[in-house]
């Protein structure tokens, strides 16, 4: 996606966090903590109440948006400029793009890193890279 089919397709922070809830939980919301599915919807502040364990939770909660105050739309924006570079981009460069500070988007690149690096089930299949494409896994391939 590029940067305008993101702001079309998320342009509220709801959009995000349905999106986020849609891919994590496919439509049912389960406690990170227990992980049951009995809980209560803390709707004023997008949270969901477990009562198993009780505590409060977001969908975010195990994910790079943890603990993070940013809009989720900078997120995904962040996202979508890095995996776009085809030479990487600076952190200062991104900072000007989104709008936050240079120590921000670092932060935000290495956890983006980090979890492009812990998702490896991203990437299987047929992968573009640099407008080659290579079969099955690149994790196969030394590039």
């Amino acid at each position: 996606m590029n940067i305008i089919q993101i702001y079309q397709k998320f342009p509220k922070q709801q959009d995000c966090i349905k999106h986020i809830e849609k891919v994590k939980w496919n439509g049912q919301p389960n406690c990170p903590y227990c992980n049951s599915d009995n809980y209560s919807i803390v709707s004023k502040e997008n949270r969901y109440h477990c009562n198993i364990c009780n505590t409060s939770y977001s969908v975010t909660v195990g994910t790079i948006f943890h603990h993070s105050h940013l809009p989720l739309q900078k997120w995904f924006l962040a996202i979508s400029i890095i995996l776009s570079a085809k030479r990487g981009v600076a952190s200062r460069q991104l900072a000007k793009d989104i709008g936050v500070t240079k120590d921000t988007a670092w932060r935000m690149q290495t956890q983006i890193r980090k979890a492009m690096g812990q998702n490896k089930e991203l990437l299987q299949g047929i992968i573009e890279i640099d407008s080659i494409y290579v079969i099955d896994s690149i994790y196969e391939v030394n590039l």
